[in-house]
This record gives C-alpha cells, structure tokens and sequence, in this order.
C-alpha cells in the first residue's frame, strides 16, 4: 500500500536491525502485531540475495496487516520486491534516480542530519524526510551530530516559516520518554530500531509508544 503523504497511521517507523532474515521477520511481526503499519527493511551487512530473499517473506506479512514496506539504501531490492518504497541515506543513489527505477506513486525517503540538507532535498520530488540522529546511537556507523531537541525545534521552525512541509521523522537513539519533548519541538513522525528491537515484549512496547504518540497529538504546537 503505497501513499504519497504521511498520515497517522504511519507515525511510527521500525527500522529493523538484525544478524539474519529470522531476525527480521520476528522483529517485523511483534511490531505489526502491536499496531505500527510502516516497516523499513534495514540489513547493512547482508549480500543482495539474502536481503532479497528476506524481503519477499517480508512483503506478504506487511500485506497482511495492510502496512507499508519501504527499503533502506537499495531502490533495485524494492523495485524486485515490489516493495511501497526505499529509505536513501546521503551516499545512496539520489531521489530522481529511484523515482525513474520505482515509480510515481512510491514512497521515497531521504536522510538529512541539517537544515541546508533539507533545502537541497525539497528540490526532489520526494515523501518524507528522517533528521537526526537525536541522540548517539549504536545502530548506525558514520554517525551524522547529534541534534538534541534544540535541533529539532531550530530546524523545524525555520521549515515552518519558509514553506518546506515536507513531513519531518524522527530518528536516531529516540526512547519512548523522547516523544513529549519532541512533540513540542513540531515532531509528528518517529522511527525507533534499538528501543524496539532489544525490547524484551516487542509487541507491548509498540503499543506503548504509538499510545505515547496519540497522547502528543493534544497538545502538538502549531508548527
């Protein structure tokens, strides 16, 4: 189910993290089973046919609970899946690119760690933006600065007042407790790995943070 524009029911992004495919495929289906509907398949170390393979197991279990699936870094995997769409970090092919290979109607994400990033990013045709990281984390190498939540609110601020509402998610070391804060900041959308995947009750702790996100929505600020 590919859409052109974030809604509610994709406040909450899990970006697996595992040494195999069984991994991945558990991780998914706790989180599918607690209520998140966006699922991005992330396995920096695997061959293309193990991510691959992995992916064509992952699809139908998305399709089951009607959720979307996007691909971390790798447009050829999404487009042989028929995945909803791909994640491209700052080294990744660029977004004209995997719009030619994947289609007007995919979703596309790009990574931006700043506010000039974001800029350059509005210029391409694509879906969503994932900022950060929030904090250090040890999911990802090459880590980008820290932005803390003065980061957010600077950065989203100055969004706001020059016209760029290209959906902004979270990303990047973000707890649970992290939601408030960010809500406050401007944050409707986050993307959580570690604190979901190391989670001893995966499925509960889902539910926890999407009931965290809903409570935000009362008292989100205006930009």
């Amino acid at each position: 189910m590919a859409t052109k524009s974030l809604n509610e029911r994709l406040a909450l992004q899990l970006i697996t993290h595992g040494a195999t495919g069984e991994d991945i495929l558990r991780q998914a289906e706790a989180f599918l089973r607690g209520g998140g509907r966006w699922v991005q398949l992330r396995m920096k170390e695997a061959s293309q046919e193990e991510m691959t393979a992995t992916g064509e197991k992952l699809l139908p279990l998305c399709r089951e609970y009607d959720a979307v699936l996007i691909v971390n870094d790798r447009p050829e995997i999404a487009c042989a899946i028929g995945a909803d769409g791909v994640h491209l970090g700052k080294n990744d092919a660029s977004p004209e690119e995997a719009r030619k290979l994947l289609g007007p109607e995919a979703v596309i994400g790009c990574t931006a760690n700043t506010l000039e990033d974001i800029r350059e990013l509005a210029k391409s045709e694509i879906d969503y933006i994932g900022l950060g990281p929030y904090r250090f984390t040890t999911t990802k190498k090459n880590l980008s600065p820290v932005l803390g939540t003065e980061g957010y609110r600077t950065i989203l601020e100055n969004l706001y007042r020059e016209g760029i509402s290209l959906p902004v998610v979270a990303i990047g070391g973000i707890e649970r407790e992290d939601i408030p804060l960010l809500r406050k900041c401007g944050v409707r959308y986050f993307a959580a790995s570690g604190s979901l995947v190391r989670s001893a009750f995966p499925e509960r702790t889902t539910r926890e943070w999407l009931t965290e996100i809903e409570k935000g929505r009362e008292t989100e600020s205006a930009f």
